[in-house]
């Protein structure tokens, strides 16, 4: 089984599963979220929108190499003959479909909230060790029937759900709202997200630190990052708690992890404005430049939504306890947030994917620079495939989950090596990805030899595969 996302030619392949599928225009920066991609020639050649070729980048002499050693080149297929391998039927929605599998998730969560509720309390389980055990499995399994149903509104996002707007826009704002989502405004820069996979300039969530990002953080001058000590593993676990407690709240209320280039929005809302505390850029304020002036209403849309929700908390915390809220909502929210953390992350970040700048950047590209993985029974039926089959969902937007298994299956001959999993050990082997990808995944930094190239990879200083280089 065959996979680049494997140290030096170990090859492994993804395992048959089930997934949405998502994509974006490949000519164009602002287009709608839910287009496809162009079919004509000049804007479905990978080598074309004026960036950089592999013929430019071997005439240079420099060798491209991703963390593990092994050489990158740049892929040669189009989008058209992504397309055209998928077949006819797996573009096929069903409203219908849809709609029963959110009924399924809330159905899940409706049943497992009244067990629990109903059964384990003190007059059934006397021992407060055993009921404080039971609800913290209560609460990690809400989490993954609360991810179900994230998803389920994400694919309402990408118009996958079903083929009406109205109906893909009204649940995705039902669901979304209920986990405390700014539908809309999420809806809008995760679109953005698809149309700038691996643009170091443009892409909108986990955009990792260059070089010289790293170093200021860390307190490093640029030269000594060839030269300092590894990361301590206590460091790395604390960072990797600290991002999963807190990533997706940080990312929506202060942009952590997205561009920082908002000097360049179009409309000039961007003057003046940078990622973090009272920087401006949130998913809340319509006037963030994260937005277009015509997505005003459904910012405010969307931040009714929470109000709605919050208000519905509130009341149940005032009739029934603060501590029940923290335990029935509070704390599966969390888990939410965890793994929603958890599957953007390893499906952007592996030692195997290159990143790109403006110049070397193009659609077909970046949708390449993704990678799938193996959640096992949890990844293809609790949350509907969304990590099995993420490298699809890069390059068509419409398809919907339960046909997305096929289409992927379709697309890799097309793709051939720069088809990227990494399914070795399963859903353990997902887990432990998260801390292989921190450690080997710090920074991002061109090849030497191939500065002028644009396309760079991550970097690590705790010696793990191909050292930083020393200037």
């Amino acid at each position: 089984m065959a996979s680049t996302a494997l140290p030096r030619n170990t090859l492994l392949q993804r395992m048959i599963t089930t997934d949405s599928a998502l994509s974006s225009n490949t000519n164009s920066a602002t287009a709608s979220p839910t287009d496809s991609p162009s079919h004509s020639a000049s804007s479905t050649s990978l080598s074309s929108l004026g960036s950089v070729s592999d013929e430019d980048i071997k005439a240079t002499g420099g060798k491209l190499l991703d963390t593990y050693g092994n050489e990158f080149e740049l892929p040669e297929f189009t989008i058209k003959q992504i397309r055209d391998a998928i077949p006819a039927h797996c573009f096929e929605r069903s409203g219908a479909r849809g709609l029963a599998y959110v009924a399924r998730d809330i159905a899940s969560l409706a049943i497992t909230f009244l067990i629990f509720h109903n059964y384990v309390t003190p007059e059934n389980i006397p021992s407060y060790a055993a009921r404080f055990a039971l609800w913290a499995v209560y609460t990690f399994v809400q989490g993954l029937f609360g991810t179900g149903l994230w998803v389920l509104a994400h694919e309402c996002g990408h118009q996958s759900f079903s083929p009406s707007k109205t109906l893909n826009d009204t649940v995705g704002w039902i669901c979304h709202s209920a986990l405390l989502v700014p539908y809309f405004s999420w809806k809008i820069s995760h679109g953005k997200h698809h149309k700038a996979t691996g643009h170091l300039e443009r892409d909108m969530v986990f955009v990792p630190k260059n070089r010289e990002e790293y170093a200021s953080r860390m307190g490093y001058l640029v030269h000594e990052l060839s030269e300092v000590v590894e990361e301590t593993p206590i460091a790395t676990a604390f960072h990797m708690i600290a991002q999963q407690l807190l990533g997706w709240i940080l990312y929506i209320t202060l942009n952590v992890t997205g561009h920082n280039y908002h000097e360049r929005q179009s409309e000039g809302r961007g003057k003046g404005k940078r990622n973090g505390f009272l920087g401006g850029v949130n998913h809340f304020n319509p006037s963030s430049p994260l937005y277009e002036a015509k997505d005003g209403k459904l910012i405010l849309l969307s931040d009714l939504g929470l109000a709605i929700t919050a208000s519905v908390l509130i009341a149940i915390g005032m009739n029934f306890g603060w501590a029940n809220v923290a335990v029935w909502y509070g704390v599966p929210y969390l888990w939410v947030n965890h793994w929603l953390v958890a599957i953007t992350y390893l499906q952007h970040t592996d030692p195997s994917l290159p990143h790109y700048e403006p110049h070397a950047w193009n659609f077909a590209r970046g949708a390449a620079a993704t990678i799938d993985r193996e959640f096992g029974f949890i990844g293809r039926y609790l949350l509907h495939g969304i990590v099995e089959t993420h490298v699809l969902h890069h390059y068509v937007s419409t398809i919907p989950f339960y046909n997305a298994d096929e289409a992927t299956e379709a697309i890799k001959p097309v793709m051939g090596k720069h088809y990227r999993s990494d399914v070795e050990g399963g859903p353990i082997g997902f887990l432990r990805s998260m801390y292989k990808s921190a450690r080997w995944c710090q920074w991002v930094e061109p090849c030497e030899g191939s500065e002028k190239q644009g396309v760079l990879f991550f970097r690590n200083r705790n010696g793990l595969g191909v050292p930083p280089q020393k200037i």
